[in-house]
């Protein structure tokens, strides 16, 4: 029997085939005289396999090695979701680990000059040291293929099944495992009438400290987020207010502030949030925080969806799970457009007051309401300065006011947004 059969936590792997292939292979048993060809013909697909996952992913070196880091780093099971961000776990489960990766580093430690030599596949040897293409792949960003290839190159210096155990049970408890772990940020979308889990991988890298002034209200941000990734109490939040203020950016500094400490942001949309309960069911058991994030966030009067996300904040026999929170961002105070007839047309509805009130009040489900307010001409020209002065553009400060005051006049007004824009037109000029 081969050893990928002998796993008993590490098994199924997705986009394992390349690895039961060689595994097989490998085994001492298995005959290549009567079927040379046929194996020979494996071997290949498993050689196009490897390299099509380096130009996917961007991996390079050996990428045997790589592929089996990136196969472990992926695996969710019994052993690995329980020391994600917490790490090394008590009981009997270790045994468990320890058998299959002694299993594993056998796999790793390999030497491919003897299947090389035993298939007569001279190709086999460019897996030891392949050099990829400038492209780094786009599956990953490069800085979880840095880690995934970081890891590789340590558990490659083990010269114990011990010393290759800790080293994967710190890379989960550092950075996780699976999708979850290794990306910051998700959309949800459905997959064969199933709610699926899609890792965003190209984040914008902002930070707090980008956004200019707003001191108060990142403050109130920062606290409530702190608490929340610090196992605290912590409240759904609102960020409401102007348009171009800087609401959305704010909620994006935050997953790249708090990733390190097991943060996980999940996008989702209005017409998904039927989808919630799905998606909360589907985290829950994690040891991440999760942030779902819903922008620009309002409803129309014959809209009803925000039920849904009335019913989930508010839960039903089975409360919201302490891992989870609600971020939303909106231009409008109460989120739920309220009509003047709603109030004047008492005739419509015997207790017409109690549909306005249902309508109003999803405000009050976000215990954190954090004002963003269009900035005064001052303000404005404060926030030029400051990113004009990190872009290190040079124009005389006067010039520079006097022509983002033109800008802004036939760009969308006084805002942070417009401020930015104008900053990248001037960089566009250069």
């Amino acid at each position: 029997m081969e050893s990928g059969k002998k796993l008993i936590l590490y098994r199924d792997f997705a986009l394992g085939k390349a690895f039961y292939d060689f595994t097989w292979m490998m085994d001492d048993n298995t005959s290549v005289d009567s079927n040379k060809e046929e194996i020979q013909s494996l071997c290949y697909e498993g050689i196009h396999e490897l390299i099509e996952l380096s130009a996917s992913h961007g991996f390079e070196g050996n990428l045997w090695q790589n592929y089996l880091t990136f196969l472990l780093v992926n695996h969710e099971n019994a052993y690995s979701t329980s020391c994600e961000i917490k790490g090394a776990v008590q009981g009997s489960i270790n045994e468990l680990a320890l058998h299959d990766f002694s299993v594993l580093k056998e796999l790793f430690d390999f030497d491919f000059g003897e299947l090389q030599e035993k298939l007569e596949v001279p190709e086999l040897a460019i897996l030891k040291d392949y050099k990829r293409t400038d492209r780094g792949g786009k599956v990953f960003n490069h800085r979880i293929r840095d880690r995934i290839c970081a890891l590789s190159v340590r558990l490659r210096q083990t010269e114990t099944v011990e010393e290759f155990k800790d080293e994967v049970t710190e890379f989960y408890r550092e950075f996780g495992v699976g999708k979850l772990g290794l990306h910051k940020a998700f959309r949800v979308e459905h997959e064969r009438d199933q709610v699926k889990i899609v890792p965003i991988t190209n984040i914008a890298h902002v930070h707090l400290d980008d956004l200019v002034g707003y001191e108060d209200a990142k403050q109130k941000l920062i606290d409530n987020t702190e608490a929340f990734v610090s196992g605290k109490q912590a409240n759904n939040c609102l960020l409401f207010g102007d348009a171009g203020t800087g609401k959305s950016t704010s909620i994006k500094a935050i997953i790249n502030q708090y990733y390190e400490k097991g943060l996980r942001m999940i996008e989702i949309y209005k017409h998904q949030f039927q989808d919630l309960n799905d998606v909360i069911g589907q985290i829950k058991n994690r040891n991440y925080k999760f942030i779902i994030y819903m922008d620009d966030l309002s409803f129309e009067e014959f809209e009803i969806e925000y039920k849904y996300l009335k019913a989930v904040i508010e839960g039903g026999l089975e409360k919201k799970p302490d891992n989870v929170l609600i971020y939303a961002t909106s231009n409008r105070r109460h989120l739920v457009r309220e009509k003047f007839s709603d109030k004047a047309e008492r005739d419509d509805e015997l207790h017409t007051n109690d549909t306005v009130q249902e309508k109003i009040s999803l405000v009050s489900r976000f215990g954190v309401t954090i004002y963003f307010g269009k900035p005064d001409k001052k303000e404005f020209q404060e926030i030029v300065r400051n990113l004009a002065k990190r872009q290190k553009i040079q124009m005389e400060e006067e010039e520079l006011l006097a022509e983002a005051n033109k800008w802004e006049l036939s760009h969308g007004g006084l805002s942070g947004r417009t401020a930015q824009q104008f900053i990248n037109y001037l960089l566009g000029k250069q």
